[in-house]
């Protein structure tokens, strides 16, 4: 019989988190950032966010590429930017997170087996956006203790799988950008990725 244990602490949110952070080269800056959420456990309840920063080195963006956060809990959505996206490594000390903009979310739903090929579409006041994940490698399990978590004090549990290729469009526009090598706990992936089965445990 295998080994079974019970994890101690708070668990502070579980859910989905998958990602795009897209440069125009390698060695670039990031130039599309973006960090969906579907959190089924939190303090503040159950919801979508979509963090999508088309300009990253402009607080608020342009009116044709606005900053924005889109979700159907604000509260939720307010706290998950400030405690872990904000210390996300591509979203740390951007400008954009300053004055985010935040908007409500009609709908959103997903496409694809997340073998191949996945996607999320959302869906708010004037603004039709489609997040792919395209030509997905092998998913796998990932623990990190809470010294190498993005916020210094949660264990974390997810299943990974990265993309070969990102693509965000709204309205049909895509964002600029592509999808670069990234290693993450040994594996080689990219900067667009799934993250299933997520979990946030304080101890």
């Amino acid at each position: 019989m295998a080994d079974q244990a019970v994890l101690s602490g708070t668990i502070d949110w579980s859910g989905e988190n998958p990602g795009m952070y897209l440069k125009e080269s390698a060695d670039g800056p990031f130039v599309t950032l973006l960090s969906f959420f579907r959190v089924v456990l939190s303090p503040h309840g159950r919801g979508h966010a979509l963090v999508m920063i088309q300009d990253p080195r402009s607080p608020s963006g342009t009116a044709e590429r606005p900053n924005l956060c889109l979700s159907d809990n604000e509260t939720l959505a307010r706290w998950l930017v400030a405690d872990y996206v904000a210390q996300f490594a591509a979203f740390k000390g951007i400008p954009a997170l300053s004055s985010l903009g935040y908007r409500s979310l009609k709908r959103c739903r997903r496409e694809g087996d997340a073998r191949r090929s996945y996607a999320e579409i959302i869906e708010a006041e004037g603004l039709d956006i489609r997040l792919s994940w395209e030509g997905l490698g092998e998913p796998f399990a990932l623990q990190l203790s809470p010294e190498k978590s993005a916020t210094g004090r949660h264990l974390m549990l997810s299943v990974f799988a990265g993309a070969q290729e990102g693509i965000a469009t709204v309205n049909g526009r895509r964002l600029p950008g592509r999808a670069v090598p990234r290693e993450m706990a040994g594996r080689q992936i990219t900067t667009a990725f799934l993250a299933f089965c997520e979990s946030w445990i304080r101890p």
